[in-house]
C-alpha cells in the first residue's frame, strides 16, 4: 500500500500484466431482497414442488433449486419467479461459510408472529468512503449464458455508450480461433452508434436491459474476513440510500465508511411505499412496492462534535441549514451546481494566490456560501477556516499542482463541503503532506480518478 492509498484510502492502481483495474471486493456472501417461487406452470409439476421445498427447508440458494427444478424437468426453463416480500432473504447456499447465515438470521432475525423467523433489518457497516463504492450499478443485459450488453462512460464522463464482445478471431485457417490475452474484447455496439440510450434500445424496450446495482457492507457482531452484498435493482432505494449517504459525508468531512460516531451503524430496512409506474398504455398507476431504504438511527448534531483539538463548530452553520432543508435542493443537478459555487465561493479569492499571481501579505478573506446562517459562525471559526485553507493552496503551489485541477479532484474524494468543513481541510493537508517528496504521485491521482489532467 502506497502513501497516498494509507491517507486518503485512495486505490492507486499500480500497472501489472493484468491491467490497472481498481480493487474489487470479494464477496462473502449475499443477502436478497426478495424470494422466488415457483410459476404457475411449475407448480403443475410434482417433481418441482417436491424438489422447491427440500431446497427451502435446506437453505439452497433459489439460483441452486431453479437448476435442479430444470434438470428433472427440461421443459421447465424459467420454474422460478421473483416475488417483493417485506423482509430480507438469507439462505445458507448464498455464502461461502452457511453457518454465517445461521448467524445473521439468529442474531438480528425476528418472529412476527407466525411462527418463522425472518430478517427484517439488521444494522451495516461500509468498507469504503465513496458512496460508488458501496453502491455500484449499472445497466445490463443478459443473454442465455452471459453478459450480453452494458454501459461505460467516456473519459470525461459526458456520454454514455453501449459495450459488448467483441467477435473472437479466426487465424488464416478460417478453422481455429485465435487465443485472447487477457480475456475478450470490449467494443461499443453497433447500435444507436454505440450509444447507450434506454429510450430507443430494443432491449431495456423488452425488460431485457434493467438497471441492477448492490450494496456493498459489513454486518457488526458477524464475523467475515469479506464484506457481504444486497442486490437491487430499484432506482428509488438507490437514489434515496445515494442522499443519505452524501448527506452524512458531508456533515463528516467525507466519511462514510466505519460507525458513524464511533459505535453507531446504518441500518438496512424495508417499507411499503406506493411506486409511481407507467403501464404498457402509458398511464401512470401507482403500485405497492417493499423498498430497500438506509437509516442512521442517530442525532445528526452528533456528528458534530470535537474532533480531536479542534471542533466542528464552523460546521455548524451549514449543518443547520442542511437539517431545516435550505442546504440542498432536491434536483440532482441542482445538487451539483450548488457543489460547485460553494467551492468558488471559497477558493475565488485565493485562486491567484495559489497560482503565482501577486501575493497579498494578509490572510485572504474566505467568502461564507449565502445560505449559511451568519450568527452561527463566529470571526475566530471563519479565520481559523481561512488560515487553513490557504495552508492548503500552499502546499499545492509548493508542490506544483494547479489548485482549479486539485478542486474537482477534492470535491469528488471529500465531498462538496471539503473547504468550508475543518475536518475535510485537515484531511485534505494530510494528504498533502504525506506526498509532499512524490508529487508525481497525486498527479497520477488526479488523472486516474478524475481525468482532469488529460
Amino acid at each position: 500500500m502506497n502513501e497516498l492509498q494509507r491517507v486518503t484510502g485512495y486505490d492507486a492502481s499500480v500497472p501489472t500484466i493484468i491491467g490497472p483495474a481498481p480493487t474489487r471486493f470479494a464477496i462473502g456472501g449475499r443477502i436478497s431482497a426478495r424470494i422466488k417461487v415457483l410459476t404457475a406452470a411449475a407448480t403443475r409439476e410434482t417433481a418441482a414442488q417436491a424438489i422447491y421445498d427440500a431446497g427451502i427447508e435446506a437453505g439452497k440458494s433459489f439460483d441452486d433449486i431453479a437448476a435442479e427444478i430444470t434438470r428433472a424437468a427440461p421443459g421447465l426453463r424459467h420454474p422460478l419467479v421473483p416475488k417483493n416480500v417485506p423482509y430480507f432473504s438469507v439462505r445458507r447456499g448464498d455464502f461461502a461459510l452457511p453457518e454465517i447465515a445461521d448467524q445473521t438470521l439468529g442474531k438480528f432475525g425476528a418472529d412476527r408472529g407466525d411462527g418463522v423467523k425472518r430478517l427484517y433489518r439488521f444494522p451495516v457497516v461500509f468498507p469504503a468512503d465513496r458512496w460508488e463504492a458501496i453502491l455500484p450499478h449499472a445497466l445490463m443485459c443478459y443473454g442465455a449464458n452471459e453478459l450480453k450488453y452494458w454501459p461505460e462512460y467516456s473519459a470525461d464522463g459526458r456520454e454514455r455508450h453501449c459495450l459488448t464482445f467483441a467477435p473472437v478471431p479466426i487465424d488464416t485457417t478460417g478453422k481455429r480461433a485465435i487465443r485472447i490475452f487477457g480475456g475478450r474484447k470490449h467494443v461499443r455496439r453497433a447500435a444507436n452508434d454505440g450509444r447507450c440510450a434506454p429510450e430507443a434500445c430494443l432491449e431495456y424496450q423488452a425488460r431485457l436491459c434493467n438497471l441492477t446495482g448492490r450494496f456493498i457492507f459489513l454486518i457488526p457482531g458477524i464475523p467475515s474476513i469479506h464484506p457481504f452484498e444486497l442486490s437491487t435493482n430499484s432506482f428509488y432505494s438507490m437514489n434515496a440510500a445515494r442522499q443519505t449517504l452524501e448527506t452524512v459525508g458531508f456533515l463528516r468531512g467525507g466519511r462514510i465508511g466505519g460507525f458513524l460516531d464511533g459505535r453507531t451503524s446504518f441500518w438496512l430496512i424495508k417499507r411499503e411505499h406506493e411506486v409511481a409506474m407507467i403501464g404498457d398504455d402509458g398511464e401512470p398507476r401507482r403500485v405497492a412496492q417493499w423498498l430497500i431504504e438506509l437509516e442512521a438511527p442517530i442525532d445528526l448534531t452528533r456528528l458534530l462534535v470535537p474532533d480531536g483539538d479542534e471542533t466542528r463548530l464552523d460546521q455548524g452553520g451549514h449543518a443547520a441549514a442542511l437539517l431545516a432543508g435550505h442546504a440542498a435542493r432536491s434536483d440532482e443537478h441542482a445538487r451539483d451546481d450548488a457543489g460547485d459555487d460553494a467551492d468558488e465561493a471559497a477558493i475565488g479569492p485565493l485562486a491567484g494566490w495559489a497560482n503565482g499571481q501577486e501575493r497579498d501579505q494578509r490572510s485572504p478573506t474566505l467568502e461564507l456560501p449565502a445560505e449559511r446562517p451568519a450568527a452561527a459562525v463566529t470571526a475566530a471559526s471563519t479565520s481559523a477556516a481561512t488560515n487553513a485553507l490557504a495552508q492548503v493552496f500552499e502546499r499545492l503551489d509548493a508542490l506544483q499542482i494547479p489548485c482549479d485541477k486539485f478542486v474537482p479532484y477534492a470535491k469528488r474524494k471529500y465531498g462538496a463541503g471539503w473547504n468550508r468543513n475543518p475536518n475535510g481541510i485537515r484531511r485534505v493537508r494530510a494528504t498533502l503532506d504525506a506526498l509532499s517528496a512524490n508529487p508525481a504521485e497525486l498527479l497520477a491521482a488526479l488523472e486516474a480518478d478524475v481525468g482532469i489532467l488529460g
